[in-house]
C-alpha cells in the first residue's frame, strides 16, 4: 500500500512553490534597494493561482543567518490572477523606489493588473493601483501615469 505523500514545499525556479496538494504559487524574498530590509511577496496558502490575496512582509534583514527574524510592516491585499513579478520602480521622482506587485489574470486576455507601495519610517503604504490593462501594457507606466494624476488632483 503506497502511503500519501505529506505536504511539502519545494522552490522552483521563479519564486513559486508547490505543494504535494496544491498547484504552484508564487512566493519570493527581495532585499530593498540601498537597504538590509527584505521585502517577502507571497500568494495565500491553499488558493487558487486565478483569484485570492497575496501577502506582502518586509523583515529587517540585519541578521545573516536569520535574515527573515526580525518582521517590521506588513499586509494582505486581494489579487484577481497570478502575480507574475514584484519589481523596485521610483514612481514619484523622490529618488526612493516603490515596491510594485504586478499580477496577470489567468483567462484568455492575459490582462495586468499592479499595486505600488511606499515603504518609509517601517510603515507600508498603498500608493496607486491599475488593472484591467492590455496584456501588452506597462504596469509601471501606468502606474506612473495614475500617480501623476493623483498628484494633480491632491496638489
Amino acid at each position: 500500500m503506497k502511503r500519501p505523500i505529506p505536504a511539502t514545499l519545494l522552490l522552483l525556479a521563479g519564486g513559486l512553490v508547490y505543494a504535494s496538494d496544491q498547484l504552484p504559487r508564487f512566493v519570493n524574498k527581495f532585499l530593498i534597494p540601498g537597504s538590509s530590509e527584505i521585502v517577502v511577496v507571497a500568494e495565500g496558502d491553499f488558493e487558487p493561482r486565478s483569484i485570492g490575496s497575496y501577502a506582502l512582509s518586509v523583515y529587517g534583514g540585519t541578521s545573516k543567518e536569520f535574515p527573515l527574524d526580525d518582521f517590521i510592516v506588513g499586509l494582505i491585499r486581494p489579487r484577481n490572477g497570478a502575480v507574475e513579478a514584484v519589481r523596485f520602480d521610483d514612481l514619484d521622482g523622490d529618488k526612493t523606489p516603490e515596491i510594485v506587485v504586478i499580477m496577470r489574470s489567468v483567462g484568455s486576455g492575459g490582462y495586468v493588473s499592479a499595486d505600488a507601495f511606499r515603504y518609509e519610517s517601517r510603515s507600508l503604504q498603498l500608493i496607486a493601483s491599475v488593472s484591467d490593462l492590455d496584456k501588452g501594457a506597462d504596469p509601471l507606466k501606468a502606474l506612473r501615469e495614475k500617480f501623476k494624476m493623483l498628484n494633480r488632483r491632491n496638489g
